[in-house]
């Protein structure tokens, strides 16, 4: 079988079945699972699949999508806790932290809770919300509401964080494409989002694996402007050595 026929008839499998595995696709075209690997890196390159740890999911829904914040809890939380553990070991007391709205940056924000001398800015309603009674002091930045994200995004938003300044800031994002960049459905979203970088001393993504080669409707910065991120060890290999590449820290969770 030529490599065109196997790579057409494995995106056939997954349409049918919903997920190919490295091992039963090996054992399927009786080739090894470097060779399957490899099918699954090309087809993930060119956005007919989606590459994950051990296999592939179809490719993702169109750049519009734009899942509420309560759909987004239900995906993959054992990830999004492992990340947000590794993202509060790197807080120390006395500094400022800025966390943008989602799900991964909501978990982070409960790993945050015990601190006593912390300083969070967040346009998250949620997250706000989360850490009332913590002795953690919270800055909302105000704007306008997105329901959907419960965040609050426009110029009200982007005002308040051009005035301060912040050690850190822990990015979640919809898309991460390392060839393009981190993107989300939302214009007024990557806004803030571009400003919060702009202020912030160091900027980690913060994103499981089922981000990666997703593209949304806008962009929020190239993956130059990072200076790590902290995913799970289901990011495609191609996407850690071109990170590799440019200089961004990647830690596996």
């Amino acid at each position: 079988m030529l490599n065109e026929e196997r790579r057409r008839a494995i995106i056939e499998i997954l349409e049918r079945d919903g997920r190919v595995l490295v091992t039963d696709m090996a054992r399927k075209f009786d080739t090894s699972q470097v060779t399957i690997r490899k099918d699954l890196e090309i087809l993930h390159a060119h956005g007919l699949v989606h590459r994950t740890h051990g296999g592939a999911l179809p490719a993702r829904e169109g750049a519009l999508e734009d899942p509420t914040l309560r759909e987004k809890e239900k995906l993959h939380r054992k990830e999004k806790l492992r990340i947000a553990t590794s993202a509060a070991a790197q807080v120390k007391e006395g500094q400022v932290v800025i966390l943008d709205s989602g799900t991964t940056t909501t978990a982070i924000a409960r790993a945050l809770r015990n601190f006593h001398n912390l300083t969070i800015i967040t346009n998250a309603l949620n997250i706000a919300a989360d850490l009332t009674g913590a002795p953690v002091e919270v800055i909302l930045t105000g704007g306008t509401l997105r329901k959907n994200s419960f965040s609050l995004v426009g110029p009200i938003a982007e005002e308040t964080l051009r005035g301060l300044n912040a050690d850190i800031l822990f990015l979640g994002v919809d898309g991460f494409d390392v060839h393009y960049g981190l993107s989300t459905p939302n214009l007024l979203e990557a806004k803030v989002n571009r400003v919060m970088v702009g202020v912030a001393k160091r900027t980690v993504a913060v994103c499981d694996s089922s981000k990666f080669g997703r593209r949304s409707l806008s962009l929020i910065v190239p993956p130059t402007a990072l200076q790590e991120i902290i995913t799970d060890h289901g990011i495609p290999k191609s996407d850690l050595r071109a990170l590799k590449k440019i200089g961004v820290e990647v830690t596996l969770v």
